[in-house]
């Protein structure tokens, strides 16, 4: 695959050609590259609110991790949504949340020492990048010291190469509309009523709502205005 870091630390993207295809190699190379003993990626899609992982943890806590659906409660995670610098697992409420999560983690070799760094994205969408490393608290820290501004980039490229993956980018750019739901929501940017929309199409008012409440759904707007944003802001449709 090739040295992925320069003299510099940073990772060279172009040197793993299949990057977006196989983002847990990605990670296993940063794990190995900085000498922690895991590396996790987290995003959540602002469409749907669901959570892309890529982690290299083993199976088993892959799986125990999903079955509990600690992803719901996972300190980790929901304070880098509400953060925007790098959040020290250290500084974290001890609250029933993470005792949850961490006392089970335990249990599987895992540390709940390490650093989640949120990233934010052009469509709303937030993603964390975290380390964790046992052992003495000083030598992390100092690891920390050293990397943490490397880490930042990293967290950068790992979100832009998932959001940029096919699957990710598919529900942020291009919800699945119909072209006479595209069509109704581009009328309705231009400031028509349903009942002017339904004697331009020659259908019911009544069907250009079933049309409009369709593509709320797909959209997860809870208004007709605020689908008409969202399909502007991806370029579905134009500004009246």
């Amino acid at each position: 695959m090739g040295d992925l870091f320069d003299r510099a630390g940073l990772i060279d993207l172009a040197d793993l050609p299949d990057a977006s295809q196989d983002f847990d190699v990605f990670l296993r190379e940063i794990r190995d590259r900085f000498g922690v003993d895991h590396v996790a990626y987290a995003g959540m899609n602002p469409i749907n609110r669901s959570v892309v992982g890529h982690v290299t943890y083993d199976q088993d806590w892959r799986a125990h991790y999903a079955a509990r659906g600690f992803h719901n409660i996972d300190p980790t995670l929901h304070s880098a949504r509400r953060s925007i610098a790098p959040v020290d697992w250290s500084r974290l409420e001890r609250d029933l949340d993470f005792l949850a999560v961490f006392r089970d983690a335990h249990d599987f070799g895992i540390s709940d020492q390490g650093v989640t760094i949120p990233v934010r994205g052009p469509y709303g969408d937030i993603g964390g990048l975290s380390l964790t490393r046992g052992g003495s608290a000083h030598e992390w820290r100092a690891l920390c010291r050293e990397n943490l501004h490397l880490w930042q980039s990293l967290a950068v490229h790992v979100h832009d190469l998932v959001i940029s993956s096919d699957s990710f980018s598919s529900l942020l750019r291009g919800p699945s509309l119909s072209s006479r739901e595209r069509e109704i929501l581009q009328w309705t940017a231009e400031g028509k009523s349903q009942q002017d929309i339904g004697d331009i199409l020659a259908i019911s008012h009544r069907t250009v709502e079933v049309h409009l409440r369709s593509a709320r759904h797909k959209l997860y707007a809870l208004t007709t205005a605020q689908a008409v944003g969202r399909a502007i802001s991806m370029g579905l449709v134009y500004p009246g």
